[in-house]
């Protein structure tokens, strides 16, 4: 890969990271004490473990930049501590360290070398997608921005293999064809996103 192409690559993933996880601060702002407790579409998981998941996924991107690898066991945090709080000073302290990176490096996940953009956009997918976690766990209806939503499919469907099904990912929600790009990230992720009075073209 050219210099020219690396640094796109760079570029385009960060930004992709960026836009995920401005979206999902916008979710965390529905979270209040009492919604800690809800269940959330990740059926193993409360809202407080959802965010304790979220926490441990953007220390490991952290950990990505800051020393090139990705140890693969729980992270362990101040269980005192407010997770969204925690949550939202992670990702200002994630976006910081990575947008200081100024060329495409190898980073080391389970002993296989991987391309920051690889990372980046992989944690793109998990942070917005818990993010609509977040919004729906707290009862609202925050579709993931379209121009987000079709670059994540995108890279989702190169990046979500049969055998990550169902245990990293659910099994494949059947979505009409002409369903916008959110809903069929959605499904293909293995969520059911909210009935809405609209009709699909072609659906």
């Amino acid at each position: 890969m050219s210099h020219e192409r690396a640094t796109a690559a760079l570029i385009g993933g960060i930004g992709l990271l960026e836009r995920a996880i401005n979206y999902t601060l916008g979710s965390l702002r529905a979270v209040t004490p009492d919604a800690l407790s809800r269940s959330t579409p990740c059926s193993d998981w409360d809202l407080r473990d959802l965010l304790a998941h979220m926490n441990d996924s953007l220390a490991a991107l952290h950990e990505a930049v800051d020393g090139g690898a990705i140890g693969l066991y729980p992270r362990v945090f101040d269980p005192d501590e407010d997770p969204v709080v925690m949550l939202r000073n992670r990702a200002c302290e994630l976006l910081g360290a990575w947008t200081g990176v100024e060329r495409e490096q190898s980073i080391v996940v389970g002993g296989h070398a991987l391309t920051t953009g690889i990372v980046t956009g992989a944690g793109a997918i998990e942070v917005a997608v818990h993010g609509w976690d977040v919004a729906r766990a707290c009862g609202h209806d925050r579709p993931i921005p379209p121009p987000l939503a079709e670059e994540l499919l995108d890279l989702s469907v190169l990046f979500v293999a049969a055998e990550d099904r169902p245990a990293r990912f659910g099994h494949q929600v059947p979505v009409p064809a002409g369903a916008p790009a959110a809903d069929r990230l959605l499904g293909f992720l293995g969520r059911e996103s909210p009935v809405r009075p609209r009709c699909y073209p072609g659906g």
